[in-house]
Formats: structure tokens, C-alpha cells, sequence
């Protein structure tokens, strides 16, 4: 779904949803949903055009934002794929792209060969700098709410996520720090898919 040149006189998830339930039940779930996969395709755009002038995708910025909350300033690529929540194939095809735009360098661990570090560049640090203050100015394409709107959005969206398993029950500011794993554990190959700014596919990284 794309955004038409000219806005549509009427709401098509609402029309949907009447649709929906006249004819096979409640339709609660699928307006909720729908509009949320609508919505993302807005963030989507709006984030791809802001990210787009500094040769980012979001997965990539938020590859390197990560990397510069890193306490050492460096992840290694296991833990990258955890906290990034995506697959060791994918992180590495992230990883790929922005070393060989020279904004990541790997680095092995100084006490376990087996561990690859990846740490951000002179120009991975001024591309993230501009590449935020682009999307801070388009607000990651959310409009429409009011602080504390986004606020309860964002709390509601939390309580899906915990409920579907995203992340377990304890809290944001009591999770232990992770530290550097001593090994990095292989898994299996995945296909590649494609990028979104929820949790989670990546192909366009």
C-alpha cells in the first residue's frame, strides 16, 4: 500500500473494517493490525528518505547506533545480532556493507581469536551524527500525536511485544549489562528477507 497523490475522501482500514463485520465477526484485531502495518509503511518511507542522503538503510543506522552506545566502543557480532534482534547472516551482511563503506572496521578480540569485534570509523561516526539529526528532524516519520500520545503508543505496543515473546519480563533499566561473549555460537543459514523497521526482517541492508 502506497500513499496516493491525492488522499482518499474516506478511511479504507475503517471501510474494511465495516466490511469485516458485517460479514465474519468482530473486527477489532484486523483495523488494530492493519493499521499498524499501514502505519509502519509510513515510518518506512519517511526514515528510507531521511536515511537515504548519507547511503544508509534504517537496519544500517541502526547497526551504527548501537555500536556507539557500546561502553568500549565496540559489539561483537553475536551480541550485535541479539540486541539487534536478527540473524548472525544478516548482521553480517550489515556489517559487510558498512565496512566496505568504511564506517565499521572488524577487529578481532585481544583475548579470544575466535571473537570478531566491530567498532565504528572516524566517518561511521560523522555519517551517524548527520544521519540522525536527519531523522530526529523528521521524527522517524511519526506525526499526528502528542508526546504523551507517543508515549502511551509506545507502551502499548511494549505489551505486544512482551506478550508475544519479543523480549522476557524484566525490566529495560534491570537487564544486566552484557558483556563481550567469549565465542561466537554459528547458526544456521537463513534467507534473506526483507528489511522493515519492526521486529524483524532485513534484506535491504
Amino acid at each position: 500500500m502506497v500513499s496516493p497523490a491525492v488522499p482518499l475522501p474516506f478511511d479504507p482500514i475503517a471501510r474494511a473494517a465495516d466490511h469485516w463485520g458485517a460479514r465474519i465477526g468482530d473486527p477489532t484485531a484486523m483495523a488494530a493490525v492493519t493499521s499498524v502495518m499501514r502505519v509502519q509503511q509510513i515510518f518506512q518511507r519517511e526514515t528510507d528518505a531521511a536515511l537515504a542522503g548519507h547511503g544508509l538503510t534504517f537496519a544500517r543506522y541502526e547497526a551504527l547506533v548501537l555500536l556507539s552506545f557500546a561502553r568500549t566502543g565496540q559489539l561483537a557480532m553475536s551480541v550485535m545480532g541479539r540486541r539487534l534482534q536478527l540473524h548472525p547472516t544478516s548482521v553480517t551482511n550489515i556489517v559487510d556493507r558498512l565496512e566496505t563503506d568504511d564506517l565499521v572496521r572488524r577487529v578481532r578480540h585481544p583475548d579470544d581469536r575466535r571473537t570478531t569485534l566491530v567498532e565504528l570509523t572516524t566517518a561511521g561516526h560523522r555519517v551517524l551524527t548527520a544521519a540522525t539529526t536527519a531523522v530526529v528532524r523528521v521524527r522517524f516519520g511519526l506525526t499526528g500525536l502528542t508526546p504523551a500520545q507517543t508515549r502511551t503508543l509506545t507502551d502499548l505496543l511494549t505489551k505486544v511485544r512482551r506478550a508475544a515473546g519479543d523480549f522476557g519480563p524484566r525490566a529495560v533499566d534491570e537487564a544486566p549489562q552484557e558483556e563481550v561473549p567469549q565465542e561466537e555460537v554459528p547458526q544456521e543459514e537463513a534467507p534473506q528477507e526483507e528489511e522493515t523497521l519492526g521486529r524483524r526482517n532485513v534484506a535491504r541492508c
